[in-house]
């Protein structure tokens, strides 16, 4: 089993990467675990704070909960992942089983970060981008997918996302095997991730 880790600030085209992968590999061969998936359940605090919430700093994602169900995959078992809702800042009651795979990408702005996590990881990535090409991409998805009004997400970007990522994202680029400029649109830098991954499967069925 190989373990990826793939992280990059909010909006760095993360997403677009992972995807262009999975889609190089046979149904069943990839299975992406999202660090969205495992921010905390935050149903013990009223909906007004909740909304307050900095989803870009550490002590937001459970990370325990992360490296148990890493480490229940690399030794066999299957896992049952959390959902997580942005609108409601809650997990659901329902949650999505997934069997261990041949490569398991685990993808999020704040995965290398955390020592434990980094150290589960047999390649680490970054996926960097321009900030204002970030900040864009930000707003299409909040307003899309979360709610939000332009005002909303740019009052959130300055209050939180833009610190938290000084602050914790961009230094853990240097724990990083591989950076890819240019976000997702880098299919030179997504092409040898890619070549990697299948060098790696290739010498495990050799052995």
């Amino acid at each position: 089993m190989l373990i990826v880790g793939i992280a990059g600030g909010t909006g760095s085209g993360k997403t677009t990467v992972v995807n262009k992968i999975v889609n190089e590999f046979s149904n069943g061969e990839v299975v992406v675990l999202p660090q969205d998936a495992y921010y905390r359940d935050n149903s013990h605090i009223p909906f007004e704070e909740r909304q307050k919430i900095n989803f870009d700093h550490p002590d937001s994602v459970e990370f325990p909960l992360l490296i148990e169900h890493i480490r229940k995959l690399k030794s066999g078992q299957k896992i049952n992942m959390p959902v997580y809702s942005y609108i409601t800042c809650l997990r659901s009651k329902e949650t999505i089983e997934v069997a261990p795979a041949r490569v398991i990408i685990v993808e999020g702005i704040l995965i290398l970060v955390d020592a434990e996590l980094r150290q589960l990881f047999d390649i680490k990535v970054f996926v960097d981008a321009d900030a204002d090409d970030r900040l864009g991409r930000v707003i299409i998805r909040d307003i899309a997918e979360r709610g939000r009004s332009v005002m909303q997400v740019l009052e959130r970007y300055h209050e939180t996302v833009k610190p938290s990522h000084l602050q914790f994202i961009e230094p853990s680029k240097r724990y990083a095997d591989i950076i890819i400029p240019g976000g997702g649109e880098n299919n030179i830098g997504i092409g040898v991730l890619i070549s990697m991954i299948r060098q790696h499967l290739q010498k495990e069925a050799i052995k």
